[in-house]
């Protein structure tokens, strides 16, 4: 569980972060909206996009210029730490409630949700949440939703109702117990129900599910729901330190010592499988939480009978893959395991689906898992991007202390029919382990496969072209790599920008955060001379991202000195540079590849000058000719999961570091084209561009931009079917055309 952070005499874990002085200036909506804030800022007290807010606010009626009193709730799939005012939903709060006499029971409570639209104030576009009845039912006028990990520990302990009880006398509370039921229509009309049998009590614990809390005003409900929380996690730490230090049963495996380096190295490998069917990013965390639950006697136990708040599995699935590694075991074991639990848990998902589904269910979704445990490692987390591999492992992180809460209560084995079981449901199909409750399969199935969450999953934009896909970008700094990173970005990639000059490669890095996210990129330095500097840059990229789907090199070297005369030693240099270099990367990489076993691209920069023999540039002519063989001679040794192809550009002046100013002065004194020294250096690139710019058929100068578009392009699934192959980017040079 978190540690206590003591900020008021009264809250012992918690903070109350309300200010006076920003709430007095605000209207009721914005009051809503900084409260919902507030409360979202900490994980402690609800998940991301977990909860909903709600305050019930009078209105003027455009219609009938009378007030009204109107509902406003946290919309569809919102997040509470990061939703403004216009996230929330806005209902005439009678048309809502008058929907209880269309009602026709829970078997048909979905059909409700299509009313809710007919309800709403102002043609507001937010759809309202399916949690919208358990706001508009409760006869108080603002009211919290959370799903804090005590809160759900206390609702998912076999004990719970009994221990609700015990926490009230000790707390002077008067919170009310209402068994599972799906939340919807009928959860409204059941805690509406409570409510009224017990006028006088402070809040609901929702069975397997969450908290409930509300008050008179914005801030009464704020500060009744923080101290709440706070004192449910005051009376589990009681608990604790009267249980003493062992959790779950106690340490089975130690944590392995080099598990940062073994993560890393068994990330492709894992990643590769459990994409399948689905091409995943991955996340990685081995917290102290995490392992001390991944390590227990009872983590396996655990972890298979599933998690509680429906919160939890939506992005978790009903339960996470568990490894079991021994501490005699090698990688090799590791991968066996790994395939061996995949095609049990691939199974065991079929078969649940199958178990419950219906006509009108949704189709069967990928069969891998979400999160996978591995003992003496950690946890593994996967989403179609970083950010949501990185929330799918913080919901597992929150499912471990709610697991944990749970066993921190425990009294002895619960023999009754446990509290979470409602009305009409079979007692026998709630399990518990170690005080620990988690949903039926079929309710987890009910949740996950619900036509509501099916539809919140289709209202979210299309994926972009590169979504899900993990790019390399070498010599990513400057010039066309600055270009390629950028493009690749723009079209849905994870990008790592990697180059000599890593000032260099953060700041592009930098440009990438703001036209994607800060999640989906990073930067780091790399010789591509040396081979140890490249498996640094792959390792950085697997550790960030999980694997690497996508090789860019941009990065060449043009040899020049002042008398025009090239060295042996630089000879050698451009071809250490310009071909061996590119030969260590796609090796390098291959083994990452290779350890996948999905479909990856490579694509090296060649040059017109490969075929167009010229006078004082050999050294970099022969290496790129080199170069072009090499994208074939990869592509034959490649094949058949990773693609090889690569570009001709003609020169490219524009933003190039193989032309410094010195380099563009001789070459414009050399072809007699007039300049001011007073220009700036893109301003002489710029003329002298325009002059190789007349040698094509198209009269166009070469940019970065053009080249990136081509790598992009054959970087990208819409080339699924070649390799082996270089494209021309020059204008037009007969010279140059390939034969």
């Amino acid at each position: 569980m978190s540690s206590p952070t003591i900020a008021s005499p009264a809250l012992h874990f918690l903070e109350d972060r309300w200010d006076d002085r920003v709430a007095s200036g605000l209207d009721e909506p914005e009051l809503l909206r900084y409260r919902s804030n507030l409360l979202g800022s900490d994980l402690r007290i609800t998940n991301f996009a977990g909860g909903n807010t709600s305050s019930k606010v009078t209105e003027t009626d455009p219609l009938t210029g009378a007030p009204v009193e109107v509902l406003w709730v946290k919309g569809s799939g919102g997040d509470l730490g990061s939703i403004k005012r216009a996230g929330f939903a806005t209902l005439y709060l009678d048309k809502l409630l008058a929907l209880e006499r269309s009602y026709k029971g829970v078997d048909l409570e979905d059909d409700m949700v299509a009313m809710y639209p007919l309800c709403t104030f102002r043609n507001n576009p937010t759809a309202a949440s399916i949690d919208t009845p358990l706001h508009g039912f409760l006869p108080f006028p603002h009211v919290d939703h959370l799903h804090p990990d005590w809160g759900i520990a206390l609702a998912a302990s076999g004990n719970g109702k009994k221990k609700m009880d015990e926490f009230n006398r000790e707390f002077g509370h008067k919170l009310v117990w209402v068994p599972w039921q799906r939340p919807g229509f009928e959860l409204g009309l059941m805690m509406r129900r409570a409510v009224e049998q017990n006028p006088d009590c402070d809040g609901i614990v929702l069975g397997g599910h969450g908290l409930f809390t509300w008050g008179q005003t914005q801030r009464e409900c704020y500060l009744n729901t923080i101290t709440l929380i706070d004192q449910i996690g005051q009376f589990i730490a009681r608990h604790g330190e009267q249980n003493g230090p062992e959790r779950f049963g106690g340490e089975l495996v130690q944590s392995r010592a080099d598990r940062a380096k073994l993560a890393i190295a068994i990330a492709p490998y894992l990643r590769g499988r459990v994409s399948a069917q689905n091409r995943w990013i991955a996340s990685f965390s081995d917290s102290a939480d995490v392992l001390q639950f991944v390590n227990s006697r009872y983590a396996k136990d655990l972890a298979f009978l599933g998690t509680s708040c429906p919160d939890h599995f939506i992005r978790t699935k009903i339960r996470p893959l568990f490894v079991p590694w021994a501490a005699n075991e090698d990688l090799g074991a590791l991968k066996k395991h790994i395939e061996e639990g995949l095609a049990e848990y691939r199974q065991l998902y079929r078969d649940y689906y199958h178990q419950f589904a219906t006509p009108d269910s949704p189709a069967l979704r990928d069969t891998s898992p979400t999160v996978v445990l591995i003992q003496g490692l950690g946890m593994f987390s996967f989403g179609k991007n970083k950010t949501e591999a990185r929330i799918v492992g913080e919901f597992y992180t929150n499912a471990i202390h709610v697991m944990e809460g749970a066993s921190l209560l425990a009294e002895g084995e619960v023999k009754d029919v446990l509290p979470q079981c409602g009305e009409g449901m079979d007692p026998a199909t709630f399990k518990t382990f170690a005080n620990y409750v988690a949903l039926p399969p079929l309710e987890a199935f009910k949740i996950e496969y619900w036509a509501m969450e099916e539809a919140k999953i289709r209202r979210q934009p299309p994926e972009k072209e590169l979504s899900r896909r993990i790019a390399l970008v070498v010599g990513g700094g400057s010039g066309i790599g600055r270009e390629v990173a950028l493009k690749m970005a723009q079209r849905g990639a994870h990008v790592v920008v990697a180059d000599r000059d890593e000032a260099g490669a953060q700041k592009v890095a930098d440009e990438l955060a703001a036209i994607a996210s800060k999640e989906f990129v990073r930067a780091t330095s790399v010789d591509i001379r040396n081979r140890e500097t490249i498996g640094a840059a792959l390792e950085a990229t697997v550790a960030a991202f999980g694997g690497v789907d996508i090789l860019i090199n941009t990065a060449a070297l043009f040899p020049s000195s002042p008398d025009g005369v090239i060295n042996q030693a630089m000879w050698g240099t451009t071809l250490e540079i310009n071909v061996t270099a590119n030969y260590l990367l796609a090796e390098e990489a291959g083994k990452v590849f290779k350890e996948q076993d999905l479909d990856g691209a490579v694509v090296l920069t060649s040059s017109a000058n490969a075929v167009v023999p010229k006078r004082g540039s050999e050294a970099y002519d022969v290496s790129k000719a080199a170069i072009s063989h090499l994208v074939r001679e990869l592509a034959v040794g490649m094949a058949p999961k990773v693609r090889v192809n690569g570009v001709s550009p003609a020169t490219v002046v524009k933003g190039s570091t193989m032309f410094p100013r010195d380099r563009v002065r001789a070459s414009l004194t050399k072809y007699g084209i007039a300049f001011d020294e007073s220009m700036d250096d893109e301003q002489l690139r710029g003329l002298l561009a325009n002059f190789y710019a007349q040698r094509t058929l198209t009269h166009q100068p070469i940019e970065p931009g053009d080249c990136a578009e081509a790598i992009v392009f054959l970087a990208s699934p819409k080339t699924r079917c070649t390799t082996g192959h270089l494209i021309p980017v020059d204008g037009g040079l007969p010279e140059a055309f390939l034969r």
